[in-house]
């Protein structure tokens, strides 16, 4: 048994090198550097190792946005501990498009229609559902959570896509401010609201709040979660 933890540490820590020097290849050439030969000579590697791990390159590069989204999404977590709802989506928002300006070509292939779904994307996705969801708590959305998610999520891809389009010193950052202030006057709540905007908000907060009532069962909470998306 313990040789097989052993064996097992080692190969973990093997695989978890490959990534670090793929990653550093893909960071500094792009990915046509990021070659199953060209990872195992930075390695130190035979190719026929590499393939030990990985089943061919897209698999490689799988592993590589896991790699790095993983530190990324930590960074998301953390940014968000600000006890106001609103400003931690906010801090998302900038961890976000401070990310992909950084890693262009992840980001890249992150948002490759292409490409399969990447586990790492979709980690992603459900921090920014979990940070809509405090939001919509506090009764501030005039959406729905999904609805939501999904203009935050596409305002923010547009918004780094954008920017990346262009030369490094053309690049005007406040477009990116611009689009998020667009969004939230679209999902949030103006103060004074509207009737009609104050009803929504109230059953999106509802909703949002349905999973952690413990008087409900699961039929009730289903049942009224139906109720509130006919609102």
């Amino acid at each position: 048994m313990p040789e097989t933890t052993a064996a097992s540490t080692a190969r973990s820590a093997t695989r978890a090198t490959i990534v670090e020097i793929a990653a550093r290849l893909l960071r500094e050439q792009g990915t046509p550097a990021v070659t199953v030969r060209a990872v195992a000579q930075a390695a130190g590697m035979q190719a026929p190792t590499i393939y030990r791990y990985f089943e061919d390159k897209d698999a490689l590069l799988d592993a590589i946005a896991d790699h790095v989204f993983a530190a990324y999404i930590a960074g998301k977590t953390l940014a968000e501990d600000l006890g106001d709802p609103i400003a931690d989506l906010r801090a998302g928002w900038d961890t976000h498009i401070g990310f992909g300006l950084t890693n262009a070509t992840l980001f890249g292939l992150l948002t490759d229609p292409g490409r399969p779904h990447s586990p790492a994307a979709a980690a992603g996705l459900e921090v920014l559902r979990a940070r809509v969801r405090r939001v919509a708590a506090t009764g501030r959305l005039r959406v729905t959570e999904r609805r939501a998610v999904e203009l935050i999520h596409a305002a923010g891809t547009g918004a780094v896509l954008t920017l990346l389009s262009l030369p490094p010193a053309d690049r005007d950052l406040e477009l990116a401010d611009a689009m998020y202030e667009a969004v939230l006057r679209s999902i949030l709540v103006d103060a004074p609201a509207l009737p009609a905007d104050e009803t929504t908000a109230l059953a999106v907060a509802v909703r949002a709040a349905a999973p952690r009532l413990p008087m409900l069962t699961d039929a009730e909470r289903v049942l009224l979660s139906e109720w509130l998306d006919r609102t």
